[in-house]
């Protein structure tokens, strides 16, 4: 299950925080409350796949049409959303999955709505690994570090190399 920085970043950029957009969202919702209605994310009952696409929608419509909105409780009741969807969707999965052990992982990880609901996940026995704050960077920023390492080792792939957006991982 994956929540991308680019959400946050979307929202950033259409309150005027910048980039990158998670911390500065972030920052932001601590001075607001929660009190915009977004609409929440749906799943497909016979999968476990979520998109954010929707609130993402959602804030920028809002904002496009109320540009004096207070952007701290845009940007807290955006967290909220999706902090509450993520969560619901984590349960949801570890009840059809029986897991019992999440990991934390990539820049969204830093986000501190997010970091206290999975850290509640552990009252109901879940086992919930997170990194320190100084090692959640940016996906793309471990990208590139291993592309740079990689072409000062002289390892190249060829042009014919190509992605594979359904990998499926056994």
């Amino acid at each position: 299950m994956m929540l991308s920085g680019e959400a946050f970043d979307k929202v950033a950029r259409v309150v005027g925080l910048g980039y990158p957009g998670g911390p500065k969202v972030d920052k932001l919702a601590k001075e607001g409350k929660p009190c915009i209605e977004l609409p929440k994310t749906h799943f497909a009952e016979e999968t476990l796949d979520f998109s954010f696409s929707g609130i993402k929608t959602a804030v920028i419509n809002l904002h496009h049409k109320k540009p004096d909105i207070n952007k701290a409780d845009l940007c807290a009741s955006f967290e909220k959303n999706v902090t509450e969807t993520l969560m619901e969707h984590v349960k949801r999965a570890i009840k059809i999955t029986g897991m019992k052990k999440i990991s934390l992982a990539g820049g969204v990880s830093a986000n501190s709505y997010i970091r206290e609901a999975f850290k509640e996940l552990e009252k109901e026995g879940i086992k919930v690994y997170m990194p320190d704050l100084k090692l959640c960077t940016d996906n793309a920023a471990m990208i590139a570090s291993a592309g740079y390492y990689n072409f000062i080792n002289e390892k190249q792939d060829g042009l014919e190399l190509n992605a594979v957006p359904n990998l499926k991982i056994n």
